[in-house]
């Protein structure tokens, strides 16, 4: 069982501040545990898990689990309610290198709502959006609380952080789409075979800076009196209409 120290150390990568220095995450639960240890089973460091959690998933784990009762796991959880295994991984390697050629790729400005960015990460995965570009502002992906809205998809999509501003001026020859309350009605768009897809904050949408790098605007049109679509509902309704 994790000891006094120990467990402080695994709390501690709640905040992003220890997240970074040690280049480590937590994850819990076993529906994403169980995705994780599909597609980034090298990534983990650490398993701790209930015994009951041990004896239904040994035959296939083939990695070491530390067992601790339920009150134990209480300690090191990030959760209210904590749910049968935590693992500690590593970061994820993304390269330095952007490409955008031949593929759709979201571009999010300011998202901060961290079940939104991970709600967005399962998404794009449901979609086959294989890579996400972030503004430096947006929500840590290593939040405890997107790693759970991910639901394991984020060990199959690249998020990557840049400055949004410096990045787009790059971007030369490649289509740039942005998500707004008045444009094109996303059906009529036609399904893509590269683009660059720009979502905007929840409040604020997208900064105007950023919009200037835009070659069309974009719009689910609206049919009731709602003032505005969630960020990440709507992206999951443009990736059906673009992909």
């Amino acid at each position: 069982m994790p000891g006094k120290l120990k467990a402080k150390y695994i709390q501690s990568l709640g905040q992003k501040k220890h997240r970074d220095e040690e280049g480590l995450f937590v994850a819990e639960g076993p529906k994403l545990v169980a995705e994780l240890l599909g597609t980034s089973r090298e990534n983990i460091q650490e398993l701790y898990a209930v015994k009951e959690w041990i004896k239904e998933n040994s035959h296939w784990i083939k990695i070491p689990v530390t067992e601790v009762s339920e009150s134990e796991l209480e300690k090191i959880s990030q959760l209210k309610t904590p749910n049968q295994v935590l693992a500690v991984l590593k970061k994820f390697e993304t390269g330095e290198s952007i490409t955008t050629k031949g593929k759709i790729s979201l571009v999010l400005d300011t998202i901060q709502d961290p079940g939104n960015m991970g709600t967005i990460i399962r998404i794009a995965d449901w979609f086959g959006v294989e890579q996400i570009i972030c503004s430096e502002d947006c929500a840590d992906i290593y939040n405890p609380k997107v790693i759970q809205a991910t639901m394991g998809s984020i060990g199959r999509v690249k998020v990557f952080y840049t400055d949004l501003n410096k990045w787009l001026n790059l971007q030369k020859g490649i289509a740039i789409y942005a998500a707004l309350l008045e444009g094109k009605d996303v059906r009529k768009v036609g399904v893509l075979k590269e683009g660059l897809i720009i979502i905007g904050n929840e409040s604020k949408g997208i900064s105007d800076n950023v919009l200037n790098f835009v070659n069309e605007k974009i719009t689910i049109p609206q049919k009731g009196k709602a003032e505005s679509l969630n960020a990440a509902v709507a992206t999951g309704i443009i990736l059906s209409h673009l992909t």
